[in-house]
């Protein structure tokens, strides 16, 4: 089976590694999908992060002509604050905008995986509640001077200096980071058996 994976994250891409640590020789190409992430005004956080998934992994699909047979997995992960999805940041001062809101809060990311190969597709859906801590003024402006906020969700990382500000977390960590390995495993388990 020749698998790919619909991204360029880095973090992404080593998760992907760590799930298939239980399949002998368990290798994957990467493809760059390139879609428009605009929500529809119609949807809800759900069915946005669940389509984005699909598209990506449908657009690695059609990237991914030059492999036999490709099995193609595609990920979505948004931040969701009282029904307000909280994107990429635009700038910093937007990322200081979303922060300054998930000061002292508690928030839901939402991750979704879709697996595909043309003709059988699986998806996921994964929650998690994430607390923040208080945040000064000067805690937000040393972060976004880091530059690490700047190509996440809800701009902020928790698998590096955004984990400083995680006060507890229920639910799945390596989805908060972009990939849920339980649920990534289930999604290549059900396409090894359909395949």
């Amino acid at each position: 089976m020749t698998w790919v994976l619909a991204s360029t994250s880095p973090r992404r891409k080593k998760l992907l590694a760590q799930a298939g640590f239980s399949h002998p020789g368990f290798t994957f190409e990467i493809v760059a999908p390139n879609i428009d992430e605009t929500p529809l005004s119609t949807e809800t956080a759900e069915q946005y992060v669940c389509r984005l998934a699909l598209e990506k992994a449908l657009a690695g699909l059609a990237l991914s002509g030059h492999i036999i047979a490709p099995k193609v997995l595609g990920s979505d992960t948004i931040v969701v604050l009282n029904q307000q999805i909280l994107g990429k940041p635009m700038d910093q001062n937007d990322a200081k905008r979303m922060l300054t809101l998930l000061s002292g809060q508690t928030h839901e990311v939402i991750t979704a995986v879709a697996l595909t190969d043309g003709e059988h597709t699986f998806s996921r859906l994964c929650r998690t509640q994430v607390s923040f801590c208080e945040l000064s003024a000067a805690d937000i402006d040393a972060y976004v001077a880091s530059n690490e906020p700047m190509d996440k969700a809800g701009a902020y990382g928790i698998q590096a200096l955004g984990g400083c500000f995680v006060q507890s977390i229920c639910g799945s960590y390596s989805a908060v980071v972009g990939l849920p390995l339980v649920e990534t495993r289930e999604l290549l388990a059900c396409m090894m058996q359909h395949t």
